[in-house]
C-alpha cells in the first residue's frame, strides 16, 4: 500500500473541521493538508446558522464568567465574518451571485404570550448586553415586525429587532467552503478512515494506503470523544455529549426578510424562522441532550416542533409543503462549554464541543487554532477552552437545580401545559421538577456539577452518565 507524507490531518468533514482545512492550506500554501471524514447526522448540515450573538444571550451567561466569555467569543466570531466569507467566496465561487449564499442580516426577537419568567429574563439580558458591549438592539412594537402571522393567543407581546445580527443558508455555506477547499492544490479530501498514532506521528488508514502527519484536528463534534481515546487511552480530555436537534425546511407562507425568534427557551435555541436561498423557511429546532448522537429525529420533537412554530410565528405554515426534514448532533462539553487547543499529547488538537456555536464561531475558531498550529502563538480567544482543562464550574450544584428547575417549567409553559388551580398546583408543580432534579443529581460523584442545559442526561440516563462522570474524574485523579 502507498504512504503519504503531510503536514496535518484534519478529523471532521463539519463546518469547523472545513472551516480549520481552509486556514491552514489558504494561509500556507505549502503546507499539506488532509481532510478526512463523512456526511452525518453532524451539526452542520442541519444548522439554522444564525451568525447572531445576541440573539442568544441570556440571564445566566451575564452572570457567570464562561458565560461572558461565550458571549463575547460569539462578538468577536460576528465581527469576522464579513472578511472570512469574502475570502471563502473569493477562493472558490469567483462570479457567484452576492446573495446565493443567503446571507443577509437582521434579526427580530419576540416575547410571546407562550412564555414564562425566564424568557423575560434572557429577553430583558439581550437588551442590557447591548447596552454593554455596544450592539444595536432597539425594542419595537410587536405590529411591525415582518412576516409573522401567530395564533391570539400565542401572539408577541413585545419585539426586539438586533439589524447586526446575520444569518446564512448552512447548506450553501458548506457548498462555499467545498468550492474553497477544491481550488486549494494542498488539500486533499479523503473518505472517513481509522486513525491511529505510531509513536512519532498519526497515520490515516485509507483505501488507497497510508497518510501520515505529524499533527492532527480532531473536530469530529460528537463522535470526537471515542476518536481521542483510541489514539490514547490515557488522555484526560472532557467528555463530548450531544444535543439531537431537529429542524424543517418548508415552502414560505410569505416572504421572510429576516430572522424571527423567541429568546432561548429549555435546553435550546428558541423557536426560530431562519430564510434559506431558495426562498424557504428554515424553521427550528428541538434540543435533546443524550450521552451518544442519535441517528434520526423523535416524533415527539418533530410535533412539538410543528406546533410551536404554527401557533407562535404564522398559521399559515399549516398549508406549507415540507421540503426537508433536519437532524444533527451538537456537540456539547460536558460542562455545557467548548474544548478547542491542544491536548497534553505532542501534535494532537481538538476543536469540538461548541453546541449551537459551531457554525457562528467558526471563523474564529479557524483562524486562531491554524495560528497556534503553524506559528505556535497562543491565543487568548482559545485559552479558556483548552480540552485538558479542568471541568468548567460556574454553578453550585444547588444552583444548577434551581435553573434547570426553571427550564422544566419553561417548558411546560411552552408545552400549554395547565395544572388544576386546587391544591396549589402550579407551585406543586414546580416543587416537583426540583425535588426530581434534586434527586437526579445526588446519584452523579462528587466533584462534577452538571450544568442546567444537560439536567435531563440526570435522569434519563442516570447510571451511564454516572459511570462517564465517575471514569473521567478518576482519570484526572
Amino acid at each position: 500500500m502507498a504512504r503519504r507524507v503531510v503536514d496535518v490531518i484534519v478529523v471532521g468533514a463539519g463546518v469547523v473541521g472545513r472551516s480549520v482545512a481552509f486556514a491552514l492550506a489558504s494561509g500556507r500554501p505549502g503546507l499539506r493538508v488532509v481532510l478526512s471524514g463523512r456526511r452525518g447526522p453532524g451539526a452542520s448540515e442541519a444548522a439554522g446558522a444564525m451568525l447572531g450573538a445576541l440573539g442568544e444571550v441570556t440571564e445566566a451567561s451575564l452572570s457567570r464568567r464562561h458565560g461572558r466569555l461565550r458571549v463575547e467569543l460569539a462578538l468577536e466570531a460576528a465581527r469576522r465574518w464579513p472578511r472570512w466569507r469574502s475570502t471563502v467566496r473569493k477562493a472558490g465561487a469567483a462570479g457567484a451571485r452576492p446573495d446565493d449564499d443567503g446571507y443577509a442580516a437582521g434579526t427580530f426577537v419576540l416575547l410571546n404570550a407562550v412564555s414564562s419568567p425566564l424568557d423575560e429574563r434572557s429577553f430583558a439580558a439581550i437588551v442590557r448586553a447591548g447596552r454593554e458591549y455596544g450592539v444595536a438592539v432597539k425594542e419595537i412594537e410587536p405590529a411591525d415586525v415582518p412576516a409573522v402571522r401567530p395564533l391570539d393567543n400565542e401572539r408577541p407581546l413585545r419585539a426586539l429587532h438586533l439589524p447586526e445580527e446575520a444569518f446564512l443558508d448552512a447548506r450553501r455555506w458548506l457548498a462555499s467552503l467545498d468550492g474553497a477547499l477544491g481550488s486549494l492544490p494542498n488539500v486533499t479530501r479523503t473518505a472517513a478512515a481509522p486513525l491511529r498514532s505510531d509513536g512519532s506521528g498519526y497515520v490515516l488508514s485509507t483505501r488507497d494506503g497510508s497518510i501520515t502527519a505529524p499533527a492532527v484536528v480532531v473536530a469530529a463534534g460528537a463522535w470526537t470523544s471515542p476518536l481521542v481515546e483510541a489514539l490514547d487511552p490515557e488522555l484526560t480530555l472532557l467528555p463530548v455529549a450531544a444535543a439531537e436537534g431537529t429542524a424543517v425546511s418548508v415552502s414560505a407562507p410569505a416572504p421572510l426578510p429576516a430572522v424571527l425568534r423567541t429568546p432561548n427557551r429549555a435546553y435550546a435555541c428558541g423557536l426560530h424562522a431562519v430564510p434559506q436561498a431558495d426562498g424557504s423557511w428554515y424553521l427550528g429546532a428541538s434540543a435533546a441532550p443524550a450521552l451518544a448522537p442519535g441517528d434520526s429525529p423523535q416524533l415527539g420533537a418533530v410535533r412539538f416542533l410543528l406546533e410551536a412554530a404554527l401557533g407562535q410565528l404564522h398559521h399559515g405554515l399549516a398549508t406549507a409543503r415540507l421540503r426537508h426534514l433536519h437532524f444533527g448532533n451538537r456537540p456539547i462539553g460536558l460542562d455545557g462549554h467548548p474544548l478547542i487547543g491542544a491536548t497534553g499529547r505532542p501534535g494532537l488538537w481538538v476543536a469540538t464541543g461548541t453546541h449551537r456555536d459551531g457554525l457562528h464561531a467558526s471563523p474564529l475558531i479557524a483562524q486562531e487554532l491554524a495560528r497556534e498550529i503553524v506559528d505556535g502563538t497562543p491565543s487568548p480567544w482559545l485559552a479558556p477552552w483548552r480540552p485538558d482543562r479542568a471541568p468548567i464550574s460556574d454553578w453550585t450544584a444547588q444552583e444548577a437545580i434551581a435553573e434547570a428547575a426553571a427550564h422544566h417549567q419553561a417548558l411546560a409553559a411552552e408545552a400549554r401545559m395547565r395544572p388544576p388551580l386546587t391544591g396549589a398546583w402550579p407551585q406543586s408543580l414546580a416543587a416537583a421538577y426540583h425535588r426530581q432534579l434534586t434527586d437526579a443529581y445526588e446519584l452523579l460523584p462528587d466533584g462534577f456539577v452538571l450544568p442546567p442545559e444537560l439536567a435531563p442526561l440526570a435522569y434519563e440516563q442516570a447510571p451511564a452518565l454516572a459511570g462517564t462522570i465517575h471514569t473521567y474524574l478518576q482519570r484526572r485523579r
